[in-house]
């Protein structure tokens, strides 16, 4: 399967996600100021159009739109106050940041593009200062923020109450994490992820496409999206007369073929490809058998039916391993809607004959979309237009999401772009529906080339899961758990601990970058690894424990107190937690959800625990729903990365 396209919203470090705010009296320049802010705000939310007659708003349908998302939340009041002062510039969106300094938690950064907009119309504004002014004093009263201040050129600073802060976690705690869930636009994607090809072995070049494939249709579907996780399996086309016509040759009775007797199916394949490349009869035999497949005959329809079963069977079994769920849609599929597809689109006068050929002329790319080889076949783009066509029209999906390498990019561009011709897709990419391909980079080994075996071949995926299992299996033998835990303990947690490794290496990297494959580092239970959060999370599980108090009784009865630094800065993150996951979403990018959780971890254990004492200590009621507020989260990123927890190391 051939995938590649970005049109969303350009990739964003997280680091560039969170800003430092701004001293009121801060002494940078305006310009200065103005570069920091361009560079650095990413956020911008789009609200409903909230009543400019009153200063106070509605925290009913606030909290039942936005619960959980601070971002959100703030947008909606620093609204009100943009449509008071400012009624006659509607398109104006409010702009807010989470920032890291004393002086705020968040900021509204509209002040200097509000005046660019409004100088010179006879406005009593002075300058950005005294429209950041403006905009604070027209908030509206609300429980969520403590305090405002106005920085330099009219950013406000927002400082959130601790009150509220409190009673935000200890809601989610009786109401449940799903309440934090961000509302997306989006009712219906597609995420088309892994798609290996049939009669080969899954290797290490379809992890990353699985894994990235399914946190993104995790995170989309804890979003309330209804996701369609699609595998466009390989399972038509040429090499098939050859697999088939070597099948004959080894088991001239069919029904004898299985899985045991085929063996190695990556060595059947090798096989038949070296008779194909060697023997001019066997090819020419190979190619017939190709006619007779796709005429429909029998025989041969049922010689590639137990091809497909035996490659389907080795592809569930690393699903399996890995956690992820996909319903197949292979190239097949699609087959009998190609000729529709491609009289539509030639019926529109998009196809032109060239060079014997069926093809897209585009603009800006020098090379055409052939639809329709020379010899009349089908390709690539001929299914991936018609399984487009199908997204859109049987599955209506408003969102398409393809994972491939980076490598297909213009494969992508191109088909997306005929489809654009066609009217399929409309061409402002911010409307609905939309495609977007998510691209990846190459896994690499330690030498900085491509990851391959010692005798260069490529590593298959089920030996490398294998690998990743003993070393986290000897790993917790050097720690003496032979004798704590049974061997079925010991054996699921180096499964868990070794897979969520392997996951978490390549999820926390931006995907458009290369990375190199280390099992020595993505084991290390040190630094940013999954090893390092998972014991994290086990120790938070030991600390509950350890106070032999009921936590469930806790949520009830207890109540949360943020008077210690390290509590309020807790707090604060573990709010943070919709905001980030909204941000996977739209931009795509499981790395944003890796930092916050690896974060939240770090501000667990330097802030919060190494500064205030849980258990035995007069706030252990409130400090212990921290801990649990806090292993709650940790778990539920855990389980929008396909991580699967331990409780105990």
């Amino acid at each position: 399967m051939l995938g590649s396209h970005l049109n969303l919203i350009a990739p964003i470090s997280p680091s560039l996600s969170r800003l430092s705010c701004l001293h009121p009296t801060s002494s940078l320049p305006a310009a200065d100021l103005l570069k920091a802010a361009s560079r650095k705000l990413i956020f911008a939310t789009k609200t409903h159009s909230v009543s400019t007659k009153t200063h106070s708003v509605s925290t009913m349908a606030t909290e039942e739109e936005n619960v959980g998302n601070v971002k959100r939340q703030l947008a909606k009041l620093f609204e009100v106050s943009l449509r008071t002062i400012v009624p006659d510039e509607p398109e104006v969106e409010p702009v807010v940041v989470a920032c890291a300094g004393k002086f705020g938690d968040y900021q509204c950064n509209n002040a200097m593009g509000l005046w660019s907009k409004i100088k010179g119309k006879g406005t009593d504004f002075k300058g950005p200062p005294s429209v950041g002014q403006a905009i604070m004093k027209n908030l509206p009263k609300s429980e969520i923020i403590e305090s405002c201040s106005v920085a330099g050129p009219g950013f406000v600073n927002v400082v959130l109450s601790k009150k509220w802060i409190a009673k935000s976690i200890q809601k989610m705690l009786i109401d449940g994490i799903e309440k934090w869930a961000p509302q997306l636009q989006i009712k219906r994607a597609v995420v088309d992820f892994s798609s290996p090809n049939i009669a080969k072995e899954m290797h290490v070049g379809h992890l990353r496409s699985t894994i990235i494939g399914d946190t993104l249709a995790r995170t989309l579907e804890f979003s309330n999206v209804e996701v369609l996780r699609r595998n466009h399996v390989g399972d038509w086309g040429t090499q098939f007369g050859m697999l088939i016509e070597f099948l004959f040759e080894k088991f001239p009775n069919i029904e004898e073929v299985n899985e045991t007797a085929i063996g190695d199916l990556q060595a059947f394949y090798k096989a038949s490809k070296q008779r194909f490349d060697d023997d001019p009869a066997f090819k020419e035999r190979a190619q017939q058998a190709v006619v007779r497949l796709q005429g429909g005959e029998p025989k041969y329809r049922n010689a590639w039916l137990k091809i497909c079963e035996i490659s389907r069977k080795e592809f569930h079994r690393v699903y399996e391993r890995l956690g992820v769920h996909l319903e197949e849609k292979g190239e097949s599929f699609y087959n009998p809607y190609i000729p529709g597809v491609l009289k539509e689109l030639s019926d529109l006068g998009l196809i032109e004959e060239s060079q014997g050929a069926r093809v897209i002329f585009l603009e800006g790319f020098n090379i055409p979309l052939i639809v329709v080889k020379s010899d009349g076949g089908y390709n690539y783009a001929s299914t991936d237009l018609t399984a487009l066509w199908y997204r859109l029209n049987e599955e209506k999906a408003d969102w398409i999401i393809y994972v491939t390498d980076v490598g297909q990019q213009q494969h992508f561009d191109m088909f997306f772009k005929a489809a654009k011709r066609a009217g399929w897709l409309p061409t402002d990419d911010a409307l609905k529906p939309k495609v977007t391909h998510v691209g990846f980079g190459l896994v690499l080994g330690e030498d900085g080339k491509r990851f391959r075996t010692r005798s260069s071949e490529v590593v298959r995926l089920v030996d490398l899961l294998d690998e990743a299992k003993d070393r986290s299996k000897t790993a917790l033998l050097e720690r003496g758990k032979a004798e704590e835990w049974t061997e079925k303990e010991l054996d699921q947690t180096a499964e868990a601990v070794g897979y969520s490794a392997v996951k978490y290496a390549d999820l926390k990297n931006n995907r458009l970058t290369n990375y190199t494959f280390d099992f020595d580092q993505m084991l290390n239970d040190k630094g940013n690894t999954a090893v390092y959060l998972l014991y994290a999370h086990a120790r938070i599980c030991s600390i509950i424990r350890k106070s032999g108090r009921n936590i469930e009784e806790l949520k009830k009865t207890g109540e949360i107190v943020l008077d210690h630094t390290g509590e309020r800065e807790l707090g604060l993150h573990l709010l943070q937690f919709s905001e980030n996951v909204e941000e996977t979403c739209t931009n795509l990018l499981p790395n944003v959800l890796c930092e916050y959780l690896y974060n939240l971890s770090e501000v667990f254990t330097k802030k919060f625990y190494s500064n205030c004492q849980v258990v035995g200590s007069p706030e252990e009621t409130s400090r212990l729903l921290l801990c649990e507020a806090t292993a709650i989260v940790m778990r539920k990123c855990f389980n929008l990365l396909g991580i699967e927890p331990v409780y105990k190391i």
